[in-house]
């Protein structure tokens, strides 16, 4: 009420330009990432990356085995119900759509375009840990719905949270190269896939913005 002292607070949406541009941006860098490896072969250099990463001791299984968890399919669907709970309604549908959107993306156009099998039969001696030898490995799956994941939440959260968010998703892709589910493109292949996809969504849905009696800037 006037003269009460408090304001009464709406909500709207906001269509960022940097979502727009970040899509676009994420995914000419995943057209050639996939460019690179049309091949379908592994480089000396990937080959090296992954043998660093793939060999790490035995012991920091069971800890990179829970970070590989965070790109599940079903991922997206836990945090869209905390989102939903938060009232976060357009951060709940875009979440709920990210798993549809990442399948038409890796399925019917990446890995319809790029066949490049996994580890298991690319690169010799590569270790297997409960993860398939054999099978298309770009982009990564996992990635996707991690770094989508990342990207829809950020404008929401602040800075400290956002650099805890974001290193997540780096973990998530590291813990597929360690368990010898992907080589190293496949993942950052994934990684700018999930961004595309992400950032899409955040444009097309718009993110919500509180307006307290004054336009206010949109969150992050």
């Amino acid at each position: 009420m006037k003269g009460s002292g408090t304001r009464s607070e709406t909500v709207r949406a906001v269509h960022r330009p940097v979502d727009a541009w970040t899509a676009v941006g994420a995914a000419a860098a995943t057209a050639v990432t996939a460019w690179a490896v049309a091949p379908g072969t592994v480089g000396p250099l990937e080959r090296d990356v992954f043998g660093f990463v793939n060999g790490w001791p035995e012991a920091w299984r069971p800890g990179l085995w829970v970070f590989q968890l965070l790109g599940l399919l079903g991922a997206p669907l836990a945090v869209a119900l905390v989102a939903l709970v938060l009232r976060r309604w357009r951060l709940a549908l875009a979440l709920a759509l990210l798993p549809v959107v990442k399948l038409v993306v890796e399925k019917d156009l990446l890995k319809a375009l790029v066949r490049r099998e996994r580890p298991g039969t690319t690169i010799p001696g590569a270790v297997l840990r409960d993860v398939p030898s054999a099978g298309p490995s770009f982009p990564s799956g996992h990635a996707m719905i991690a770094f989508g994941i990342a990207v829809l939440l950020l404008p929401y959260l602040r800075r400290r949270w956002q650099v805890v968010l974001l290193a997540l998703a780096v973990l998530n892709s590291v813990a597929r190269v360690y368990l010898g589910g992907h080589a190293p493109l496949d993942v950052v292949g994934g990684a700018f896939a999930g961004t595309a996809v992400g950032s899409l969504l955040a444009f097309v849905i718009g993110v919500t913005a509180a307006v307290n009696g004054r336009r206010r800037p949109a969150p992050g």
